[in-house]
């Protein structure tokens, strides 16, 4: 067991109470107790043999406090380890009954939800204005379950496919020798990856480092399935955008955020919603009809792509507003868990390999993190009733009763498919093979991020991301790799790929 001295100095602006708030009150604060309830005899002096003597094992408080010490940390989340958030609702706005039947989605429900927003491959205590992109994760306590969705502040992702999600998450984090973060690593990883070219030009560009989450749009990412009160089907893309109006950090500035203030976007959340400055985001959806997704000109399930809006246009849903700020933060955000399969009914996923697999993973991060009960934890819990078989584990909260089995004779809970059939499904067939989607006119890994680069940004932000580019590609990159670099731009856009190199001579 170590000692130390820490000296805390609280930021301006951000208000708590104090000692003097308590002596001004004259109220007399309530007895220190064990979590066992048990009121103690001293917040400071443990139990010996005499004033100079040696301590007792016998004083179960000291050893209490000692050994709750010792495992009141748990397990970081691998990647979307910093982050910080906000309870708030969610209103339905306008009709969309048409595409899906979840009640969450029906006119003028209002829904109780969390959102948490994060880095990617920082740890917990890394600065929020690293360039990285954001986690936007939400959770709604619907009347028919939980129903998450775990996106980004960007519209596509690096990869396609799961197998190589790990070995990316790795490639930013840190090395094995040094224990550092390594460029070389990355930009490795990325250049022997052309299906990332997309993502990264989103990461390099303005949109890498956001003012603050108020100021950054929220994307599902991944296509999911609405179906409506017929069984029609439809994929869908969410959208979540920012009332506050996109705002950015350059480079120079966030470099300077990080060593003044690491927690700078918690900091700003925390205190627009203390200050009664409550942000929001207006939910849009692309919806494309079931069959048209057969013969769409790029695939319209890979994580890489966007579909494009004079296609599938925007169509509003509702807002999002953030009301409320945690009062326990280990509890409320660090025992979050979000998970992607939690479709509730008129939801289900897509074809999509990246999001079938992260039905799985989050799940079990969680159960390794948090523990097989995880769901029990008050902030996971439902809203609605919960009818399971489930039973027993490590810190199971919820007593069960006979019968704990199915199917039986005495009133347990039975499936119902005739109220919530399995309508979230389609069709597939084919031999078992290991390959990228099958490709489509216009499926390409490079096509999209160039039109990113030469139709939608302006030569101001063209000027930026060329300059993001070289600085992130001059910080310990290799020779071999740094050609590799500057082809792989030269493939996006062959004007940013010859400034990238003239740049980095």
């Amino acid at each position: 067991m170590g000692f130390g001295i820490v000296f805390l100095c609280r930021p301006i602006g951000l208000r708590h109470p104090t000692v003097g708030d308590a002596i001004m009150s004259k109220k007399k604060p309530p007895p220190t107790t064990t979590d066992a309830g048990i009121p103690v005899a001293s917040d400071e002096h443990s139990l010996t043999i005499g004033p100079d003597g040696p301590i007792l094992l016998q004083d179960h408080y000291l050893i209490e406090q000692m050994a709750n010490f010792n495992r009141e940390r748990i397990a970081e989340r691998q990647p979307h380890a910093k982050g910080g958030g906000a309870f708030g609702k969610f209103v339905t706005t306008q009709d969309v009954s048409a595409y899906t039947r979840a009640q969450l989605f029906q006119p003028g429900v209002e829904t109780e939800m969390l959102a948490r927003f994060s880095t990617v491959a920082g740890e917990r205590g890394s600065p929020d204005t690293w360039r990285d992109p954001r986690g936007f994760a939400l959770k709604f306590y619907t009347e028919e379950g939980n129903f998450d969705l775990v996106g980004n502040n960007t519209p596509v992702f690096f990869l396609r496919d799961p197998l190589k999600f790990q070995h990316f998450i790795r490639s930013q984090k840190r090395r094995a020798d040094s224990n550092l973060r390594d460029h070389d690593m990355q930009w490795d990883f990325w250049t022997l990856s052309p299906e990332s070219a997309h993502q990264v030009t989103v990461l390099m560009g303005d949109r890498g480092i956001p003012r603050s989450w108020r100021n950054m749009n929220g994307y599902s990412s991944h296509t999911y399935m609405w179906v409506n009160a017929d069984g029609e089907r439809f994929w869908v893309k969410y959208h979540f955008k920012t009332d506050q109006g996109i705002e950015f950090i350059e480079q120079g500035e966030a470099d300077e955020l990080a060593g003044k203030d690491a927690d700078y976007h918690q900091r700003d959340l925390y205190n627009a919603i203390a200050n009664n400055n409550h942000p929001s985001w207006t939910l849009h959806v692309q919806i494309m009809p079931y069959e048209e997704a057969k013969t769409y000109r790029f695939n319209p399930f890979d994580l890489t792509k966007v579909w494009p809006h004079g296609d599938y246009p925007l169509h509003e849903v509702g807002k999002m507003t953030l009301g409320r700020n945690v009062t326990d933060y280990h509890t409320e955000i660090e025992q979050a868990a979000f998970e992607p399969n939690n479709m509730v009914p008129g939801t289900g996923l897509s074809p999509d390999k990246m999001l079938l697999a992260r039905g799985f993973s989050y799940s079990d991060a969680h159960r390794a993190r948090l523990g097989g009960n995880y769901r029990q934890i008050p902030v996971n819990l439902p809203k609605s009733p919960v009818h399971s078989y489930s039973k027993d584990g490590a810190m199971r909260m919820h007593n069960v009763s006979d019968p704990v089995y199915a199917p039986n004779s005495y009133g347990g809970p039975a499936a119902d498919a005739e109220r919530y059939p399995e309508q979230a499904v389609w069709a597939a067939d084919g031999n078992m093979v290991r390959q990228a989607y099958t490709l489509r006119k216009d499926d390409d890994d490079w096509g999209q991020a160039g039109t990113l680069v030469r139709d939608v940004m302006d030569d101001a932000q063209r000027s930026r991301l060329v300059s993001n580019i070289v600085g992130h590609l001059s910080a310990g990159v290799s020779k071999p790799i740094l050609q590799r670099a500057i082809e792989y731009w030269r493939n996006v856009d062959k004007d940013i790929g010859d400034q990238v190199a003239k740049g980095l001579k």
